[in-house]
């Protein structure tokens, strides 16, 4: 019997056929692409709302309606860009206040606090002559507030 020699090493390739290539990194790629095209795209969309909105004047009035004689007010001011706090101690109602901004950012509050005399009260908040918000309160110490217009 003859021995024939095995050869135990790799096979070749075939050469007939071109080596496959992997797809899946160059999917995976264009959507890392896409998703990068789309943020950047909402991102610009909501820039330039907000310019739009920084750069708009508005008008914002505060009242205060009611039988209470110790009232305590807060609310939001806006200079320039800048979002503060004002405060006023009042004997006597009905109040009103008004400021004209720009750069107004929707999000403002305006609460009004009784003292231990109690009484009511009722607050509202209008912005370019629409009211946002209102609420009342009735009570030693009680609270209206009118958030978020």
């Amino acid at each position: 019997m003859s021995e024939q020699a095995t050869d135990d090493g790799p096979d070749e390739p075939d050469k007939s056929r071109p080596p496959r290539r992997r797809l899946w990194p160059w999917v995976l790629l264009m959507v890392v692409v896409l998703l990068a095209l789309a943020a950047g795209a909402v991102s610009a969309v909501l820039a330039h709302g907000l310019s739009e909105q920084s750069s708009e004047r508005l008008r914002i009035r505060y009242e205060v309606t009611g039988t209470a004689k110790d009232v305590t007010l807060t609310y939001s001011t806006w200079q320039g860009e800048a979002l503060s706090t004002g405060r006023l101690t009042l004997r006597t109602l009905p109040w009103a206040g008004e400021l004209e901004t720009r750069g107004f950012m929707n999000g403002g509050s305006f609460v009004v606090s009784l003292g231990r005399s109690g009484g009511d009260v009722a607050c509202s908040v209008a912005v370019d002559d629409i009211t946002r918000r209102t609420d009342r309160a009735s009570g030693a110490f009680a609270t209206a507030t009118c958030d978020g217009y």
